[in-house]
């Protein structure tokens, strides 16, 4: 018995630390791609997954010999499920699992894939196990044909750019300051500016300059003095005693 809980803890020491190497492979990983994501290229990526890989295949190494036969003999179960945070839990998987509820269990205990992933799978093996070898060399080959044709069409965009780029003597200016600057004061104080005249209505000022002048209010151009009336009303007033002459003699 003594011996069987030796091996035991010896064969659990040796997962776990196939385990705690798999982690760090894969937390470097995520840090790279996160922080180096400008300059990493793909050579340092595919040694990162190939130490991911490795470690994998340890694992399933140590699982499959004889001295992983315990660990297959043995079923999880989980001993309570609730919908709330566990805080013993969180702190025993790094905070990656909150809680053990009935929805999440059968996806930490599954030990074969999701049988929709596992029929999908079958389905392309089978498929790559139908395919011939003239088949697959013709695929293939258009494949490299159709990556070849992106290839090109993105180094001619490249060049093209970096000719243009090199060619361009600078930023282009797209305003000017001097224009600029007669619109303010054309805004501002209404230099530049050409008031049009109406006929017998005078110049059309705007009541913000004529109430700001210094003088005063300014009265229209031709408009008549206070207390005078205009030409134009005398002249309609004649007007209309010439066309009526029988109404003033009746009155």
């Amino acid at each position: 018995m003594q011996r069987e809980e030796k091996q035991f803890e010896m064969l659990m020491e040796a997962v776990l630390n196939r385990l705690n190497d798999l982690i760090h492979a894969i937390g470097g990983m995520i840090h790279r791609l996160e922080t180096e994501y400008e300059t990493l290229n793909w050579p340092t990526f595919l040694d990162n997954y190939a130490l991911i890989s490795g470690h994998v295949t340890g694992l399933m190494k140590i699982l499959s010999s004889e001295i992983g036969t315990p660990l297959r003999n043995l079923t999880v179960l989980p001993l309570m499920l609730t919908q709330e945070r566990d805080e013993a839990l969180s702190q025993l998987t790094d905070g990656r699992v909150a809680m053990f509820s009935h929805d999440l269990a059968p996806d930490y205990l599954r030990t074969k894939p999701d049988p929709g992933a596992e029929t999908r799978l079958a389905t392309h093996e089978t498929k790559a196990n139908n395919l011939t070898n003239e088949a697959g060399i013709k695929q293939v080959a258009q494949y490299n044909k159709v990556i070849s044709h992106v290839w090109d069409i993105l180094n001619k965009a490249k060049e093209d750019w970096e000719n243009e780029s090199s060619t361009r003597p600078g930023i282009q200016q797209t305003s000017s300051m001097a224009d600029t600057q007669a619109l303010v004061a054309a805004v501002g104080v209404g230099n530049g500016l050409t008031v049009p005249v109406v006929p017998n209505a005078g110049v059309m000022i705007p009541p913000a300059i004529r109430q700001g002048s210094p003088m005063g209010p300014i009265p229209p151009v031709g408009a008549a003095p206070m207390g005078k009336i205009p030409s134009g009303i005398k002249t309609n007033i004649k007007a209309a005693n010439q066309v009526h002459p029988y109404r003033q003699n009746q009155s």
